[in-house]
Formats: structure tokens, C-alpha cells, sequence
């Protein structure tokens, strides 16, 4: 089965300028923006079982990804 990609530019891709601009001028944001694609990297690895770990443990990042990226939206909907 194909690794899904879940860049936030791919999962948000209507807030493409957006997420630049948070990017460059939000500190925080680029530190979550940074955090959301090294989790994802890490995720994407695991189920492509280049790096296979227990299923809790892949779920725990998966679940540490979703709320990364709920905390990115929530600011790229107030921006």
C-alpha cells in the first residue's frame, strides 16, 4: 500500500499563501510547521515499515500529528 503524504501544504492546500506568510513572519508557527513535518517524516517511515515499531507507538505520533496540524489550521484560520 502507497504512503499517503501528509505535508501541510497537501493537506491544506487552499491556504498555500497563508502558510507561507506564517510561516516567515510567525515564530511559533514555524516552530509547529517544523514539528507537524518531522512527525509526519517520522510516521511516513513507520508505515512504510523502513523503520517498523509497535502499533501504539506509530498511533501515538499519529495522534501527536493531528493535533499539530489542528493547532497550524486553527492559526491559519485566524490569520
Amino acid at each position: 500500500m502507497p504512503n499517503e503524504h501528509h505535508d501541510l501544504i497537501h493537506e491544506l492546500p487552499e491556504h498555500r499563501e497563508r502558510i507561507h506568510v506564517l510561516k516567515t513572519t510567525n515564530n511559533h508557527f514555524a516552530r509547529l510547521f517544523d514539528e507537524y513535518h518531522d512527525v509526519t517524516k517520522q510516521v511516513e517511515k513507520m508505515v512504510g515499515l523502513a523503520e517498523p515499531v509497535c502499533t501504539q507507538t506509530e498511533e501515538a505520533l499519529k495522534l501527536k500529528r493531528l493535533h499539530l496540524k489542528d493547532q497550524l489550521f486553527t492559526m491559519v484560520k485566524q490569520a
